[in-house]
C-alpha cells in the first residue's frame, strides 16, 4: 500500500460538477490519496449554470461522493476548506464571505506561504468577457461543451488510426483564451492586482491550463482543471510549490 502523501496546501478549480465531461471521479481519487492542511476549492467547483438548466436530474451521486471526501479531510486530518467564488458558481456571491468551523466561502484570500503572499482568486476577475459580457461568457460556454463532444468523435477516429489522444477543445479554448488575455492585459492586470494587496503572488483557475511563470516579479500559478487537464496545484511542506497532473498518479503518490 502507497503511503499518503502530506502537503500544506492543494489548489483545485474547474471540476464543474454538473458537466457530462466533468473528472470528479479522478479529482476524488486524488483527493482520497493525500492529506493537506488546507485545501482551496478555487472556484467553478459546481456548475451553477449548467445545474439551473438541468435540475435535480442532473446530480450525480459521484459528485456527492466527492463532497463526502472534503468532509472526511476535515473530520480526519483537520483539513481548512477555503471555496473561492467563480463565475460559473456565483449563485454563492450573495453568501460570501462566510465562514463555519473550518469551511470558508470568500470571493478571494490571501495566501502566506514559504515567506511570499499569495492573492488567490478564480481569475475571472481578469477576463473582461466574463466580467462585463456574461451573455457572451455563457455563449462561450456552450461551444465549448460542443467542442468536448467533437473531441469524443475525433479522437475515436485518431484511436483508429493508431494516433495518441488529441484535446481539440483544449487547443481551441487555450488559443481563445490566449487572445482574450492579450486584448485585456492580463499579464499587466496580474501585476497590478497583487501588487494591489500587497502580494507577490497570484494563484488562479477559470483558463483551464495550469500554468507556473513569473510575469515580472510576480509569481503567477494556475490550478488548471478538471474537465481535461486533470491537474492541480501542491505546496509541500516547506512552501515550495509544483503543478500536480494526475496521469501517472500511481507512480507520483
Amino acid at each position: 500500500m502507497l503511503q499518503r502523501k502530506q502537503y500544506k496546501t492543494i489548489v483545485v478549480s474547474d471540476i464543474h460538477l454538473g458537466y457530462k465531461q466533468s473528472k470528479v471521479r479522478e479529482v476524488s481519487r486524488f483527493l482520497s490519496s493525500v492529506d493537506c492542511e488546507r485545501l482551496i476549492l478555487n472556484g467553478d467547483i459546481i456548475d451553477g449554470w449548467k445545474l439551473r438548466k438541468s435540475g435535480d436530474r442532473k446530480w450525480k451521486p459521484e459528485y456527492t461522493k466527492f463532497l463526502k471526501i472534503i468532509m472526511k479531510m476535515m473530520e480526519n486530518f483537520g483539513t481548512g476548506i477555503i471555496y473561492v467564488v467563480g463565475n460559473h458558481d456565483d449563485f454563492l456571491d450573495n453568501v460570501a464571505p462566510f465562514a463555519f468551523s473550518e469551511v470558508s466561502i470568500v470571493r478571494d484570500y490571501v495566501l502566506e506561504s514559504g515567506g511570499h503572499r499569495y492573492f488567490v482568486t478564480h481569475g475571472d476577475v481578469f477576463d473582461s468577457v466574463t466580467s462585463n459580457m456574461k451573455w457572451l461568457a455563457k455563449l462561450g460556454d456552450i461551444g465549448y461543451r460542443a467542442l468536448l463532444k467533437i473531441n469524443v468523435l475525433y479522437n475515436g477516429y485518431r484511436k483508429w488510426r493508431g494516433k495518441p489522444y488529441y484535446s481539440l477543445a483544449q487547443a481551441v479554448k487555450a488559443k481563445v483564451k490566449k487572445g482574450v488575455s492579450s486584448i485585456s492585459g492580463l499579464d499587466d492586470m496580474v501585476v497590478d492586482v497583487a501588487m494591489s494587496h500587497g502580494c507577490d503572488g497570484v494563484i488562479c483557475g477559470h483558463i483551464h491550463q495550469p500554468e507556473d511563470r513569473m510575469i515580472g516579479n510576480v509569481r503567477y500559478l494556475n490550478s488548471g482543471d478538471w474537465v481535461e487537464t486533470m491537474s492541480a496545484l501542491i505546496e509541500d511542506m516547506d512552501g515550495n510549490w509544483s503543478i500536480f497532473r494526475y496521469q501517472g498518479m500511481e507512480g507520483a503518490l
